[in-house]
């Protein structure tokens, strides 16, 4: 008699910020190796195009709409994905917004826009998973950081002062969460060449930018390495070094 087969549950893994750059990268990525992947930014319209594109290449992809500056839209958005998918094993904290203005030029709901989105939403992503996570002794949270978290940079205060924030928190959280068998990784890019710069820029320095899609092969890497091992923090910089 042949045996029954096995169900295998798909690992669940929401990326936030996933309609473009680094996010749809890592989305495709994570789908790639079977994962059900669930895809959140503002925009509808433009994550139901990268739902469809991955689907298309045989791939499991979900569109979940959501502002993570709103906190209630973060409640509701993972009670979706729990409801139509499953407990969330994986989550990216990736979505991130920004304005290249020194300190002085940088207005103060500037600084509340931003901080609310790169810093305070990823915290309530992070909050709204981490429960279930050490209750089943399982799971994983990769923070998309920046350069800019360990390096000067001028004109990106707001910027700086999250993903700095984002660094600090990770760290704590990496250590408590040990005890859980959760995984916390901090990923620490250099120039990527996404949307986020200005198509100025792009022309003039993308020979020397990472592709997300490197970045995002990097991290499938991590998350694809034997369950007794991790990497804490993983800096990634471009092969001809920092933009000046």
């Amino acid at each position: 008699m042949a045996s029954a087969a096995i169900d295998v549950r798909r690992p669940v893994v929401w990326v936030t910020g996933a309609s473009r750059g680094i996010g749809m990268e890592i989305a495709g990525q994570f789908a790639s190796v079977g994962c059900e992947v669930c895809l959140s930014a503002r925009s509808a319209r433009e994550l139901d195009s990268i739902v469809r594109g991955i689907q298309k290449l045989g791939g499991r992809a979900h569109s979940f709409p959501c502002d993570i500056s709103n906190p209630k839209a973060i409640s509701l958005t993972v009670r979706k994905i729990r409801k139509s998918v499953g407990e969330i094993d994986v989550l990216v904290n990736n979505a991130g917004i920004t304005v290249f203005k020194d300190f002085l030029g940088t207005q103060p709901e500037e600084f509340v826009n931003i901080i609310s989105t790169n810093l305070v939403g990823h915290v309530l992503c992070t909050k709204a998973v981490i429960h279930s996570m050490a209750r089943r002794k399982q799971g994983w949270v990769f923070n998309i950081i920046s350069n800019a978290a360990i390096k000067t940079f001028e004109g990106s205060a707001a910027y700086t002062a999250t993903k700095a924030g984002m660094l600090g928190l990770g760290k704590v959280l990496r250590e408590e969460m040990r005890r859980y068998n959760v995984k916390v990784v901090n990923v620490i890019p250099g120039a990527t060449e996404t949307e986020m710069w200005s198509p100025a820029n792009r022309r003039r320095h993308g020979h020397r930018m990472m592709s997300a899609k490197g970045v995002a092969e990097a991290v499938l890497s991590v998350f694809q390495m034997p369950d007794d091992v991790v990497v804490d923090e993983m800096v990634l910089r471009p092969i001809k070094g920092d933009l000046a």
